[in-house]
């Protein structure tokens, strides 16, 4: 059974302080603690994950969602319609809408269906398998109703299996227990996609995020251009996403580096699937350490994918993760040829597109090299960004060319 009102006047209020709904009825959706007008509606009546009415300092409602009294970021709004507040009905609405767009996208059922603030649903990620669904749930308020949410999600799509990939770090800010657990039906341990013609293996319960990057699939085809009869080498490949699809493109000989032994094994099953075992080769290790091992070594690549981590995950990082950009980056240029072309992304939210131009920029002038930027890309259409909320345009992908100066 639901836990949701049925109506916006059986929500429990949630008032702002004067002109803090000015940010909302411009498009945003996040109502920050400092916001609240604590006098009429104090923090401590709520409990975490309650379904709210939003309301302006006059008592207007301004829409519905959810409240954590425990975090700055308290609460979001989910629905302004009075008509259609925050219920299963929405929730089955809000994911037909996105499924119309994937649909339309795609060809196969391999995408993020559900890419939070994008798509209408604030705190929640689906990731689509074809039969199998993998949900991330980030906050307390979509927790508290996940049981409505596989409802959805069985009325929509009738998958034959739900995974709940519940253990990202988010969740304890929120007071959550992280937790990997089968939500609906047998989740295989193995599942196979396609993308973009070539098929590979995703391991949905231990990879890392939902077990692959559906965010890349469209920068992941630009390289192809750059690759024919190219030495390619992939750092941070973690399954051999970007090196295969070199592999496949033409390039001569690939070289795989990831520090995970799990990762490496599936990229060399992956380059079997796609027949390029040949010309791909892995080799495990810090990515730092194996660039460094590289240049000693004097080899040299023709063009260098830097596909790392996010370096900057708190704002209180930033100088340093931003350090780790350049010398990455950096250390990649010093194996390129002498006429390379360089991949180097970003998926931290915090780094912006001109910092990381900029880190690029500093370290070919470092190493007296000259460096333009060929072509940018950001995360795919299924990742579809909240003009908004600067925060859900996270990916940044720059192709540059670096020269000798």
């Amino acid at each position: 059974m639901s836990t949701l009102p049925a109506a916006p006047a059986d929500f429990a209020p949630l008032r702002l302080r004067k002109d803090e709904d000015r940010r909302l009825r411009t498009g945003h959706l996040w109502v920050y603690s400092n916001e609240v007008d604590v006098a009429a509606t104090p923090l401590r009546n709520f409990q975490p994950g309650q379904p709210v009415a939003i309301q302006s300092s006059n008592g207007k409602v301004i829409g519905t969602g959810y409240i954590n009294p425990n975090v700055l970021l308290c609460a979001r709004l989910v629905s302004r319609d009075p008509d259609h507040p925050l219920s299963p009905s929405l929730l089955v609405h809000r994911l037909n809408v996105a499924l119309s767009l994937r649909e339309r996208l795609y060809d196969r059922p391999f995408y993020r269906l559900i890419y939070g603030e994008g798509d209408g649903l604030p705190g929640l990620i689906v990731d689509r398998y074809g039969d199998l669904c993998v949900v991330q749930i980030a906050t307390a308020g979509m927790d508290r109703i996940k049981d409505d949410i596989l409802a959805a999600l069985h009325k929509v799509l009738k998958p034959a299996a739900v995974l709940w990939r519940n253990d990202g770090p988010i969740r304890e800010l929120e007071g959550l227990e992280r937790y990997v657990a089968d939500a609906a039906g047998v989740v295989p341990e193995l599942v196979e996609i396609e993308e973009n013609g070539l098929r590979f293996q995703v391991v949905p319960k231990t990879g890392q995020k939902t077990g692959w990057f559906y965010d890349q699939r469209d920068n992941r085809a630009r390289l192809d251009r750059y690759v024919t009869g190219q030495r390619v080498l992939d750092v941070f490949s973690y399954t051999g996403a970007w090196g295969i699809r070199a592999a496949a493109h033409g390039a001569r000989e690939v070289v795989c580096i990831d520090s995970s032994a799990a990762a490496l094994e599936q990229a060399t099953i992956n380059a079997a699937l796609n027949g390029v075992s040949d010309r791909v080769q892995v080799r495990q290790g810090d990515a730092f350490e194996a660039l460094k091992a590289l240049r000693e070594a004097r080899e040299r690549f023709d063009v260098v994918i830097v596909d790392p981590p996010a370096f900057i995950k708190r704002r209180k990082d930033f100088k340093e993760g931003a350090l780790a950009y350049r010398r990455i980056n950096e250390m990649a240029m010093q194996v390129l040829e002498r006429d390379g072309l360089l991949a180097a992304c970003s998926c931290s939210q915090l780094m912006p597109r001109e910092a990381l131009a900029q880190a690029l920029l500093q370290g070919s002038r470092h190493l007296d090299r000259s460096l333009t930027l060929l072509e940018q890309g950001q995360q795919g259409p299924d990742h579809p960004v909240h003009p908004a909320i600067p925060e859900t345009d996270y990916l940044k992908a720059m192709f540059a060319r670096v020269l000798p100066a």
